[in-house]
C-alpha cells in the first residue's frame, strides 16, 4: 500500500517503474541507439527526415507561437522552473534525495549530448548552416528531462500528460523555426526518457529504503 506524503519523510514516489515503464525504456534505447547510427552512417533515414524538417519549417505554423515554445527549451527558462519544484518538494518532504537526484539528472544532459553533438556533427538545417552540432538537440532534451522531471517530482497526472503535450510543442517549435531536424528532437525525446526512467528508478529504490527503515521502527535520516 503506497502512502501519501508525510512531513519528514520522504513519502512516495510515483508508481514504481514496472514491466510497462521498462518496456518503453528498453525501447527508447534502441530507438536512440538506431537513430544515432543512421545520423552516424549518414544513414538513409535522414533524406526523409530532412523532407519533413523542410515541409514544417515552410509550413503554415506560425512563427511567433512556434519560437514561444522552442524558448521553453533554453536552460535559462527551465532551470528556473525545475530549481522552484525542487525548493518546494524539498521543503514539502525535508529530505534533499529528491532534490540531488533531479540535480544529477539534470546535470547529464550537457554531459551527455555536448560529446554526441561533437562527435557526430550533424548539419543543421538551413538556416543554422554552416553550422554543425545538432544531433541530438540540446534544447529538447532540456526541456523534456526539466520538466519531466517537475512531473515525477510533483506526482500529478495531469502534469505527466501535460509534460507530454508540451514537449510536443517544444520539439514542433525547434523544427518550425529552423533549429533542429524531427530526428534530432526525437533522439533527445529517446534519451530524456532514459534520463527519467533511471531518476525514478533511484527514487523509487529511496523511498523504499526509508520505509522499510520507518516500518522497522529505526529513524530516517
Amino acid at each position: 500500500m503506497r502512502h501519501a506524503d508525510q512531513i519528514g519523510r520522504l513519502g512516495a514516489t510515483p508508481p514504481a517503474p514496472g514491466r510497462p515503464t521498462t518496456f518503453l525504456a528498453a525501447f527508447a534505447a534502441l530507438l536512440f541507439g538506431f537513430l544515432t547510427w543512421q545520423v552516424a552512417a549518414a544513414g538513409p533515414l535522414l533524406s526523409p527526415d530532412e523532407r519533413l524538417g523542410t515541409t514544417i519549417r515552410t509550413s503554415a505554423i506560425p512563427s511567433a507561437p512556434a519560437e514561444l515554445f522552442a524558448d521553453l527549451g533554453n536552460l535559462q527558462v527551465a532551470l528556473p522552473v525545475l530549481g522552484v519544484v525542487l525548493a518546494y518538494v524539498t521543503w514539502r518532504t525535508h529530505h534533499w534525495l529528491p532534490a540531488t537526484t533531479a540535480a544529477l539528472t539534470m546535470a547529464l544532459v550537457p554531459a551527455l549530448v555536448g560529446p554526441l553533438q561533437h562527435l557526430l556533427a550533424r548539419p543543421g538545417p538551413p538556416p543554422m548552416a554552416p553550422a554543425t552540432g545538432f544531433y541530438p538537440s540540446g534544447h529538447a532534451a532540456t526541456a523534456a528531462v526539466a520538466y519531466g522531471l517537475c512531473a515525477l517530482l510533483l506526482r500529478r497526472r495531469e502534469l505527466a500528460y501535460g509534460c507530454v503535450l508540451l514537449n510536443a510543442a517544444v520539439g514542433l517549435g525547434l523544427v518550425r523555426q529552423g533549429y533542429h531536424w524531427p530526428v534530432d528532437v526525437l533522439g533527445s525525446w529517446c534519451l530524456s526518457a532514459l534520463l527519467l526512467y533511471a531518476a525514478a528508478c533511484a527514487l523509487s529504490r529511496a523511498v523504499s529504503r526509508s520505509t522499510r527503515r520507518s516500518s522497522s521502527g529505526t529513524p530516517s535520516c
